[in-house]
């Protein structure tokens, strides 16, 4: 199979020997993740060393590399592998290490200066989770201290562009058009879960991904669908087990009806997928000033998440999204989703911050800064914790807990 992303590769390597920085845009399922990243191991700029590209969730990390490798025939763990909370497949042999964000964050604490490392990928970078937004920062700031040979390269379906590019130095944008498969969009509106399942099977055929905001959800939609015959139920949310996540890759008898949160949103290909059904909704931590925690809330999906779940549908032949919402309210739901860094408790990236050597929120270049009075809050609580001193620097206390 082709990818239209690999029409792009000789200019994407071009862009890469004459700069050190590069965006590229790309439709969901153009072939970003898994052709780019190993088609640039040869490069004579990367004099051998390493490329590391991030993914925001474990399960995009570990099928990527499965991907990767089998493409460029070899087994995980060798030239590609992969590294994840709890879970590591990396060698002395492997060139191209594929991590969840945090764990860069953590490396780059131990390795400031990234010194067998020629290449950082920062995939799906749309989400902007607070531990991509520290990562780049950091990984900026080495580049400019320490590595100005240092290559990053950002790709997004759904991203600003112009935006990214002008934050790494006027970068240069390469944009890969064309979807791999057409999608049709169908709105329903407000519909049950039975009814929009038993719909979707009868107007379409493969497999069904079922987007929902969370376990609870996806365990009463499981209870809902158990008496329509012939399907074969999946759920798939972040702490299902390994194997019961791995379930949804494997053939089945019986058409699948895959019950996920936002987990299978990007860098995600489920062999069969023809059908998408969005329910319009994402949960997200929210941190709260007035009571000093974290919680997660539910909210309007936002179009450009929308339009990374539609392209699900179309990554395998032409597909279906059912919208479980009106045509007419579109334009009413948010264009982007707002950066994690400006709703998040600040308590981690802050101690992350200082442990590195940022005493204050201007210290790194962030693409986002994050709101002085979160920062304010999250030292604040973290001197009464013991873990910074009166002049913001690590106490001991505060080195263990980072």
């Amino acid at each position: 199979m082709n990818f239209p992303v690999e029409e792009k590769l000789d200019e994407i390597k071009r862009v890469l020997a004459e700069n050190n920085s590069l965006v590229l845009t790309a439709p969901p399922g153009s072939g970003k993740t898994t052709c780019v990243p190993g088609a640039l191991l040869d490069e004579t700029w990367l004099k051998g060393k390493k490329i590391i590209m991030l993914e925001p969730r474990r399960i995009a990390a570990r099928s990527s590399a499965l991907f990767i490798a089998s493409k460029l025939g070899t087994s995980v763990g060798d030239l590609v592998g992969y590294q994840v909370r709890l879970e590591r497949k990396i060698s002395s042999s492997t060139r191209l290490e594929i991590l969840t964000e945090g764990l860069l964050t953590q490396r780059l604490i131990a390795d400031p200066e990234l010194s067998d490392v020629g290449l950082v990928i920062f995939d799906e970078f749309h989400e902007r989770s607070l531990a991509c937004d520290l990562s780049f920062a950091l990984t900026l700031e080495v580049r400019r201290a320490l590595r100005p040979d240092l290559r990053i390269m950002v790709m997004s379906a759904t991203l600003d562009a112009d935006e990214v590019s002008l934050h790494l130095g006027d970068a240069e944008i390469v944009r890969a058009e064309g979807r791999m498969f057409p999608v049709e969009t169908r709105y329903l509106g407000d519909i049950s879960v039975a009814g929009a399942v038993s719909k979707a099977i009868k107007e379409t055929s493969g497999d069904i991904l079922y987007f929902l905001p969370g376990e609870g959800e996806i365990r009463r939609a499981y209870d809902a669908l158990e008496s329509i015959g012939d399907i074969d139920i999946l759920p798939l949310y972040g702490s299902l087990p390994k194997e019961e996540q791995d379930r949804v890759f494997k053939p089945s008898c019986l058409r699948k009806v895959i019950l996920a949160t936002s987990i299978a949103e990007t860098s995600l290909t489920i062999p069969g997928i023809t059908c998408v059904i969005d329910s319009g909704l994402m949960r997200v931590p929210r941190f709260s000033p007035v009571t000093g925690m974290s919680e997660l809330v539910t909210l309007p999906l936002s179009r450009d998440r929308a339009e990374q779940r539609r392209g699900r549908a179309g990554r395998v032949q032409a597909g279906v999204c059912y919208r479980l919402w009106d045509e007419g309210a579109e334009l009413a739901r948010p264009a982007k989703m707002t950066p994690e860094i400006l709703g998040a408790d600040l308590c981690s990236l802050v101690l992350t911050s200082v442990s590195w050597g940022a005493l204050s929120r201007e210290d790194l270049p962030w693409l986002t800064p994050p709101a002085a009075s979160a920062w304010d809050q999250a030292t604040s609580l973290l001197k009464l914790l013991g873990a910074l001193d009166d002049s913001g620097r690590l106490t001991k206390k505060g080195e263990k807990m980072s």
